[in-house]
C-alpha cells in the first residue's frame, strides 16, 4: 500500500501561496510572489531529489496540474526534477478539466475520498501532493494523508493562503526528520499518529 505525503514550502506563518514567482498565483490580492527564492540552497535541492526514490506517482489540484503543466513538460530530462516529473504518473483531482496533455497524466476519478483510497492500494512507494492547497483541506479532512514534508522558511508574510485551515478535530503527527538548511529553512518530515 502507498503512503499519501504532502510536500509544501511554507512560510512561518503558514503561507503556502506564490512560492516560486511574481505572478504565480495572485488570487485575492497576492502581492509576495516569488517569496521562497531567497532562500533556496543545495540542502533542498538534495532533499527535493532524495525524495523522489520513493514517489510513484503525484497527486495535483486543477490549479496546480494546469500551472505544473505549462513549466516542467518543455524542462530538459538532464534536470532530475523534470525528468521525474514528466515520467511519473500523475492524477488530477477535477471536475472540470477533461483535456490531459502532460504525459502520464489523468483524472482521478469518482468521489474524492474513495478515489484517493483506491489509488494507496494500487502497488508501493509514495504519491506526493505538490502544492494544490484545496486538495490538501479536502486530503485532510477526509484523514487521507500519511506524511507532510515542509519546508519552513523564516518570513512571515501576514497574508496569502495558508496550508492548514480549521478541522473538525486535532490530529496528531510524528516529527520524522528535521534538518535545518545554510538559510534558516527547517526540512521537517512528518508521520501522522
Amino acid at each position: 500500500m502507498r503512503n499519501l505525503v504532502v510536500v509544501e514550502f511554507v512560510t512561518l506563518d503558514g503561507v503556502m501561496q506564490g512560492l516560486g514567482s511574481p505572478d504565480e498565483d495572485r488570487d485575492g490580492g497576492f502581492e509576495h510572489g516569488g517569496w521562497a527564492a531567497p532562500y533556496f540552497d543545495d540542502t533542498q535541492t538534495a532533499t527535493a531529489l532524495e525524495g523522489l526514490r520513493s514517489t510513484t506517482a503525484y497527486l495535483f489540484g486543477r490549479r496546480t496540474y494546469e500551472k505544473m503543466t505549462a513549466f516542467w513538460p518543455s524542462q530538459p530530462d538532464d534536470n532530475p526534477m523534470a525528468a521525474h516529473l514528466n515520467a511519473t504518473p500523475k492524477y488530477v483531482a477535477t471536475r472540470t478539466l477533461t483535456d490531459f496533455t502532460w504525459s502520464g497524466a489523468r483524472r482521478l476519478n469518482g468521489d474524492l475520498a474513495p478515489a484517493v483510497a483506491e489509488l494507496k492500494t494500487q502497488g508501493d512507494g509514495t504519491i506526493v501532493v505538490l502544492g494544490s492547497g484545496v486538495l490538501v483541506h479536502d486530503l485532510v479532512a477526509n484523514d487521507l494523508v500519511d506524511g507532510y514534508r515542509l519546508f519552513l522558511h523564516p518570513l512571515l508574510l501576514g497574508t496569502g493562503k495558508r496550508l492548514f485551515r480549521e478541522t473538525d478535530r486535532p490530529r496528531r503527527l510524528r516529527l520524522t526528520s528535521c534538518v535545518p538548511t545554510s538559510t534558516g529553512v527547517l526540512l521537517l518530515e512528518y508521520e501522522v499518529a
